[in-house]
């Protein structure tokens, strides 16, 4: 088998464990010098690529490169930026096959969400349009979970850890000053269209009259006089109520309560706060004092306090792209496949870029309370074992060590190019 070498690159919004995915790649193919000879990584992502900007990670120790396990954020820098069809931009695709051809480039894994699983599939059909061979591999990686056929999607888990952590003891802090403070908190949780992340704030509550009391889901359109009706009727029954908002919520109109007419690189709309706008409507319309978060990126780098489960996954899809590759194989994303939820057990399965790229999945209706502002205990069933166990980090001076590599680039060899 003639030997090549492998590009790895990071797309859209970092985790607290895409790192321990690159991990699992780098040190697999460092396994195999028979078959892969280097690493090269983009820097920020697939433009790496196409600017010819790589960092050589054979130039990194194993200790650094075993450290990206528990660090995180992305540690070569990720991108939002979706390749155009080989129509629409011929010229990008004849740079990244000019690149790779420079590079000795047989190997491509690109680690991210729905939009880069489009980007990877249109990359592993180099080989059949433009003549030139390569094994693409999707690693999969978003924190709103919202990836079809595996049954999570890394980076999720810790995310859920976090915000279910995070609401429990907020909802504590609201409930000892209830009396005379604050009677209704929320929390604004990421999920454009998916109401995963909302759904985990779902599991701090365990008993009767815990927070969260009341969950708003994507998936549910938003109803004022119903949603205040039962905030008030919690604040009557419990002194207080905590909330969990997702980002994308929408009004009966289709409509994001939290757009500000912006979008992102992608194309999707950016949202603007969806919390402050349910705050103020429960003070004009109820006049309870509130108080409200946004968890924001503060939710996905929270490494911390990672699922161990997250992490392992994580790990292990990084470390079957490379074995799935070494097959020959092409266009695939290693999916994880649940066995049983109590306990929980898993294995890897190949899933297919062309039923994966551009397709979301959404909270199933049977996860969301009948009056739909809660989880159901099937959803509850599905989102514990994604949170279990702890992989704390190693700490230094009282906070956590975390790794920051030399990141040396690659020699250029071809003209420069702009993106």
């Amino acid at each position: 088998m003639t030997v090549k070498n492998a590009f790895y690159a990071q797309s859209g919004g970092v985790t607290a464990v895409i790192n321990a995915s690159a991990a699992g790649v780098i040190e697999t193919a460092r396994q195999h010098p028979d078959k892969i000879g280097k690493v090269y990584a983009g820097r920020n992502g697939i433009i790496g690529a196409l600017t010819e900007d790589l960092i050589d990670t054979s130039l990194e120790s194993a200790e650094n490169i075993a450290a990206l396990r528990h660090t995180p954020s992305g540690a070569f820098g990720s991108c939002r930026y979706k390749l155009k069809s080989v129509e629409a931009n011929r010229t990008q695709y004849e740079r990244l096959i000019e690149v790779f051809k420079a590079h000795d480039i047989g190997y491509f894994f690109y680690n991210g969400g729905g939009d880069s699983a489009d980007t990877c599939l249109k990359v592993s059909q180099l080989a059949e349009t433009m003549g030139y061979p390569i094994k693409a591999i999707h690693v999969p990686k978003t924190v709103d979970n919202d990836l079809p056929i595996t049954d999570c999607s890394p980076g999720f888990g810790s995310v859920a850890k976090y915000v279910a952590t995070s609401i429990r003891e907020a909802g504590y802090d609201v409930a000892s000053m209830c009396a005379t403070s604050t009677k209704v908190f929320i929390l604004e949780v990421m999920g454009r269209h998916a109401g995963w992340i909302t759904a985990a704030c779902g599991l701090a509550s365990e008993s009767e009259g815990e927070g969260p009391h009341i969950l708003l889901f994507p998936e549910i359109e938003f109803d004022e006089a119903a949603f205040l009706a039962r905030v008030d009727e919690c604040v009557k029954t419990h002194g207080y109520c905590v909330i969990g908002v997702s980002e994308g919520i929408k009004n009966k109109d289709g409509k994001f309560l939290s757009e500000s007419g912006l979008t992102d690189a992608f194309g999707h709309a950016q949202l603007g706060g969806v919390a402050p706008t349910i705050a103020n409507l429960v003070r004009d319309k109820l006049g309870y004092k509130y108080h409200w978060a946004v968890a924001d990126y503060l939710q996905r780098a929270a490494r911390h306090i990672a699922s161990k489960v997250d992490v392992d996954q994580a790990y292990a899809l990084g470390k079957a792209a490379v074995e799935i590759a070494l097959e020959g194989k092409n266009a695939i994303m290693p999916a994880i496949r649940r066995l049983e939820s109590q306990p929980y057990r898993w294995d890897i399965i190949e899933a297919p870029l062309s039923e994966v790229a551009n397709v979301e999945k959404f909270m199933p209706r049977e996860f969301i309370s009948e009056d739909g502002f809660h989880i159901t205990d099937a959803c509850r069933e599905y989102l514990s074992p994604l949170i279990q166990g702890e992989d704390i980090p190693p700490f230094k001076n009282g906070l956590p060590d975390y790794v920051r590599l030399q990141n040396l680039p690659v020699e250029r060899k071809l003209p420069p190019f702009e993106v």
